[in-house]
This record gives C-alpha cells, sequence and structure tokens, in this order.
C-alpha cells in the first residue's frame, strides 16, 4: 500500500493509524461482530442468494427456452456479470468493513446515495418477500389436513352441488384465489383486509425477528438450519419424484435443447436478468455480511464458491420440480382419455374395459370411419401430453397452484406438502436475513441508533414497520400490488444500483487501488479475467440489459391479469389494463429507490461549493461543514493507500 496514510489493524481490533512522521497512533475504536468461522459466512451468503427464484424462476426459464440449450446463456451470463459484480461486493464490503452506505460514502461523499439506494430497495423488498412468507405459512398450516383442503370443491350453501366458481376452474385455484386472497376482481376495488393472511404476516415477522434479533450472532446460528435443510428436501423430492410415473417425460422435455430458442434476443435478456437476481446482488446484503469477516480473507474462492452452489442448486431443484411435473402431466393425460374412453363406451355400447389407453386411438379411428357424425356429437377432448407438459408456470403460480395439484396424486401427499412448503419457508427466511442486514447494518455504521436504545428494540422497530406498511398486501387486491412491487422495485433499481458500483469501483475508488487491497487480502493479484470484466464487459453488459430491459418494458402495455368469476371467458385471466393513477404508482417504485444517488450528490456539491466559497485569500473559515468533515476523515483513515 503507498500513500502518505496507511491503516494496519492492530492485534486487538484497534484501529492503527500512521502519521506523517512515521509514529503509530493508536485510536480506540467500537470492536465489530464477527463470524463464529467461515462455514457460517459463506453459508448465510448462500442463503441469500439461494432463494424462492431459484425454485420456482429457473426451472420455468428452461422449460420456457430451449430446456437445456437456455443453460448456455445462463452460464455466459454468470461468468461475464454475476460473478465479477458478486465479487467487487464481497472485496469491498470485506476491506472497508462497513455495510452499504458507509462503503460508497468511504470511497466518495458524492456517491453515499448509492448506499441509500440499496437500502431503500431492501426494505421494500422484504415487505412484499415477507408476505410470500406468509402465503407459505398459510399452506403449511393446512398441509395437515386429510383430504388436503385444496383436493376438492366445496359444496354450495344448498348442498345441491359444488361451488360454480370452483368447477369453473378447479379446486387447486379455487382454494388459492378465493379461500387464500379472498381476490377482488380488479385493483381498483381494494376489498378488506383478510384476518387469516394478517395473522400469518405477523407470525411470519416474528419469525424473522427471533433468528435476527442480535444481528449476526443469531442469524449465524438459525442460518445452518435456513441453508441446509432445504437441500435435504431437495433430495428427498429427487429420489421420490424419479419413482413417480411420466418423472422421464417432465426430464426430458425440461432439458432437451431447443437450439432455435438461443436466436431469440429475449432468452439472452432474461438468462441475465436471472443470474443477476438470483445472486442477489445490489441489494447490500452480500457488502454487509463480508463486512463482518476479518480483511484478511480469501474473497476471490468465497466468490466462486457462493456463484457455483447458487447455480448449482437452480439446476438441481430443477430435477426433482419437472420430475414431478411430468407426474402431473401423465395424469391429466390419462384423465383426458379415460374421459374420452367413457364417453365413446357409452354412446356405442362398448363392453367394459374393451378400449383401454393402450388401444384407444384404434378404436377412435374405427368409429370415426363407422360413425363419424355421432363421434363428432361427443366433443371429445383433445389430450397431448406435450400440451400437458407445456402447462408449467413460475413464481406464486407453480407453488401454490401447479405443485399443489400435483402433490393431491402423490401417495402420502400431506407429508410431501408439509416438506415442500417448509422447504419454501427455509429458503425465503435465509433471504430475509440477507434483506434486513442490508437494512440494519447502514443504520448502525451511520449511527442511526440512540445510544440509549437497545440494538434488539431497534430491530424490533424495523420489523414492526415494515408489517405496518406491508398490510396492504392482505386486502383482497394484494396479489396485484405484490405483482407490482416484485415487478418495479426488484428489477430496475437493482440494475441502475449495480452499474454504478462496478463503475463507481473501476473507475472511481481505481482498478488499480482496488486491485492492491485484494492482493492485499488474499496474497495473490486478480488475474486477467477479473480485470477485463471489471473494466469493460460487465459494465458494458449491465448498460446493455438495463437499456433493453427498458425498451422492453416501454414496449408492452401496462396490464395485469385479474381473476374475475364474472369474466365472460373465465377460468381464464381477464387482462386489464393499470389505471392511470396506478400506473404512476409504478414509476414511482421505480424511481424512488434510486433518486439518493443524484440528491446525495448534488447536496454534496452544493456543500462543497459552500465551503469553497467560505475561503478567503486560501484561509479556510472555521465553519466547515461536518458532513465534509466526516467524509474527508472517513477517507484518510478508511481507504488504503492515497494514489
Amino acid at each position: 500500500m503507498t500513500g502518505d496514510k496507511e491503516m494496519m489493524e492492530g492485534e486487538d481490533g484497534n484501529e492503527m493509524t500512521e502519521g506523517e512522521d512515521g509514529g503509530a497512533e493508536e485510536k480506540e475504536i467500537t470492536e465489530r461482530p464477527k463470524w463464529d468461522n467461515k462455514l457460517q459466512y459463506l453459508l448465510t451468503c448462500i442463503g441469500f442468494a439461494v432463494g424462492l427464484g431459484n425454485v420456482w424462476r429457473f426451472p420455468y426459464l428452461c422449460q420456457t427456452y430451449g430446456g437445456g440449450a437456455f443453460l448456455i446463456p445462463y452460464l455466459i451470463a454468470l461468468v461475464l456479470e454475476g460473478l465479477p459484480l458478486l465479487h467487487i461486493e464481497l472485496a469491498i464490503g470485506q476491506r472497508l468493513r462497513l455495510g452499504s452506505v458507509g462503503v460508497w460514502n468511504s470511497i466518495s461523499p458524492y456517491l453515499g446515495g448509492l448506499g441509500v439506494a440499496s437500502m431503500m430497495v431492501s426494505f421494500l423488498v422484504s415487505m412484499f418477500y415477507n408476505m410470500i412468507l406468509a402465503w407459505i405459512l398459510w399452506y403449511f398450516f393446512h398441509s395437515f389436513q386429510d383430504p388436503l383442503p385444496w383436493r376438492n370443491c366445496p359444496v354450495n350453501l344448498n348442498h345441491t352441488g359444488y361451488i360454480s366458481e370452483c368447477e369453473k376452474s378447479s379446486p387447486v385455484n379455487y382454494f388459492w384465489y378465493h379461500e387464500t386472497l379472498n381476490i377482488t376482481p380488479n385493483i381498483q376495488t381494494s376489498g378488506s383486509i383478510e384476518w387469516w393472511l394478517v395473522l400469518c404476516l405477523a407470525s411470519a415477522w416474528c419469525l424473522v425477528y427471533i433468528g435476527f434479533i442480535r444481528g449476526i450472532e443469531t442469524i449465524g446460528k438459525a442460518i445452518y438450519v435456513t441453508v441446509t435443510f432445504p437441500y435435504l428436501v431437495l433430495t428427498i423430492f429427487l429420489i421420490r419424484a424419479l419413482t413417480l410415473p411420466g418423472a422421464a417425460d417432465g426430464l426430458v422435455y425440461l432439458f432437451t435443447p431447443n437450439w432455435e430458442t438461443l436466436k431469440n434476443p429475449q432468452v439472452w435478456l432474461d438468462a441475465a436478468t436471472q443470474i443477476f437476481f438470483s445472486l442477489s446482488l445490489a441489494f447490500g446484503g452480500l457488502i454487509a455480511f463480508s463486512s463482518y469477516n476479518p480483511q484478511k480473507n480469501n474473497c476471490e474462492m468465497d466468490t466462486l464458491i457462493v456463484g457455483c452452489v447458487n447455480s448449482f442448486t437452480s439446476i438441481y431443484a430443477s430435477i426433482p420440480i419437472f420430475a414431478i411435473l411430468g407426474f402431473k402431466a401423465n395424469e391429466n393425460y390419462n384423465t383426458c382419455q379415460n374421459w374420452n374412453i367413457l364417453q365413446l363406451t357409452n354412446a356405442f355400447n362398448v363392453g367394459d374395459e374393451n378400449i383401454t389407453v393402450a388401444n384407444y386411438q384404434d378404436w377412435l379411428n374405427h368409429l370415426n370411419a363407422t360413425d363419424p357424425s355421432e363421434v363428432e356429437s361427443l366433443d371429445l377432448k383433445t389430450c397431448d401430453l406435450h400440451t400437458f407438459l407445456e402447462q408449467s408456470a413460475s413464481g406464486t403460480g407453480l407453488a401454490f397452484i401447479v405443485f399443489t395439484e400435483a402433490v393431491i396424486n402423490m401417495p402420502g401427499s400431506q407429508v410431501w406438502a408439509v416438506l415442500f412448503f417448509v422447504m419454501l419457508f427455509c429458503l425465503g427466511l435465509s433471504s430475509m436475513f440477507g434483506n434486513l442486514q442490508g437494512v440494519l447494518t447502514p443504520l448502525m455504521d451511520l449511527h442511526m441508533i440512540p445510544t440509549w436504545m437497545p440494538k434488539e428494540v431497534f430491530t424490533g422497530l424495523i420489523c414492526l414497520l415494515a408489517f405496518t406498511i406491508s398490510l396492504i398486501f392482505t386486502l383482497g387486491s394484494g396479489n396485484y400490488w405484490l405483482e407490482i412491487f416484485n415487478n418495479y422495485v426488484g428489477s430496475m433499481p437493482l440494475l441502475i444500483i449495480a452499474f454504478f458500483e462496478i463503475v463507481t469501483v473501476a473507475y472511481v475508488y481505481g482498478i488499480n487501488r482496488f486491485n492492491d487491497d485484494i492482493e492485499w487480502m488474499t496474497g495473490r493479484r486478480p488475474n486477467i479475467y477479473w480485470q477485463a470484466t471489471w473494466r469493460f464487459i460487465s459494465p458494458f453488459l449491465l448498460l446493455v440489459v438495463f437499456v433493453a430491459y427498458v425498451v422492453t418494458e416501454a414496449e408492452q402495455p401496462a396490464t395485469y391479469n385479474a381473476w374475475n368469476p364474472d369474466y365472460v371467458y373465465f377460468p381464464l385471466a381477464e387482462v386489464l389494463s393499470y389505471p392511470g393513477w396506478v400506473v404512476a404508482i409504478c414509476a414511482l417504485l421505480s424511481v424512488v429507490p434510486v433518486v439518493s444517488i443524484p440528491l446525495v450528490a448534488s447536496y454534496r456539491f452544493a456543500m462543497s461549493q459552500r465551503a469553497d466559497a467560505s475561503q478567503c485569500g486560501g484561509v479556510v473559515v472555521e465553519f466547515e461543514s461536518d458532513d465534509i468533515r466526516d467524509a474527508r476523515d472517513d477517507n484518510a483513515r478508511t481507504i488504503p493507500g492515497e494514489l
């Protein structure tokens, strides 16, 4: 390290600064918490990166974009975009030992808004993400019933038949949209707050608070369960799923490459965004976690471990998921065939069991040739296995509709439902720890917690505030609002933050200084791969993805899918346009989280101009801004080696 001042850390954890006279001046600082061991830190980062999207988003993209062919753009995006940014976040947090706000403010006071933006995104995402955990808890509580409550349609009030809404759709759809959400027919109709969702949401926040109450001290203990248990469940599901009839059809459909899809630009855009969001980049949580590391730690190896485990998990989760979906497709195909066989048997007085699934097509051809008008009048269903395999879904559609329907037909369905929803909850809980750490650590570094207030109380107030705001998602229209938050908070703002992060490190902090830091921490200078991606490739790709994303969103109308039993084509979703006031909220959710970047930069510039104006004949007047003085002192104390 070069420069007039060099930061050193004494063995007792006190900060050592070397003055101009070469003497070491020791300054007492508050000791920063540390991880108990390296495994605890890695599991926490993996738990934050590996989330619900690995289970219900990645398999859907593989199925949609040519099976195994999707892995090519996905892995390219991992190497050229995901890993370089992941390395930056883990390294910069470990070197400066600060949360997101402190890190970027230390590099340049003008970039303090970058950390505030990450903190805002983490807080907003935490609100709707925990609502998903509340839904998971609701299904978990109902998974102990026999039969499962989404197996059959409920009877109507007169006990003369089933509820028409359920008959027109399906029991799983009815349980999700009516029994769980009690959803309204459009976003303008707010509906009432559903008390059962409020209780589940409160339970979810209480569980998050218990695991998060003392920061990394309690997170580090809980993470051993919340990270490892989903892999155990996935393995159990894998073994069971591979023994189900039709599992091979699902796997063949998933991994059979369709190379033509690689010509579609949307495939590459979705691959780039998937790896970006899957690694939980730009939230500030990874920076916060790495800030509790000892500075002498191989952050490059950590990057490779976290990035590769995350991608492996996505592929590994796809196998049991689509094996089960293949089983579901075969069940639906056989049900369709048997319904047609029953119609033919009754219409043509054929003996029972003469027409079977094996000889159905031969019988159909024979009857079509002898009495085509009678066959046509039966209005037989079109049964195609490939069509049933295409009926996949992502997000809540996969977890609460497609998978729950598949579980119904599995022996011991209650056990598999319980395991599935416990797995989802663990995945979501470990991600919630990272989201909240991205909020709490910057506030602690900025000394926003009053000295008289215990940290546990402050953490509880943050959870209470988030719970209060997220009550909007318990309304009848809550699912529509959650989709808005998911689409607009967790997308464009993160791309903007990530672009500024990598440009800041490469061209503001200085890539040579950053290389020196990594060499000091790991004992090895970054190779040509890291140099090329940090300097040119990753910033360019992030800019391209951002522009492509904005163009794609601008070309698409602002619409949403509504569940309306009075819709003429029900149970198909009614596609509605967002009203103007909702479009305005969507725009605000995209802009407000990152507006702090230009605001803080403008404020710092104005303060620096004021400081310059206060100089008279080279003598600085005494009332220098506290913010500027603190930022200057932080830079001198924290950033190694002035260039």
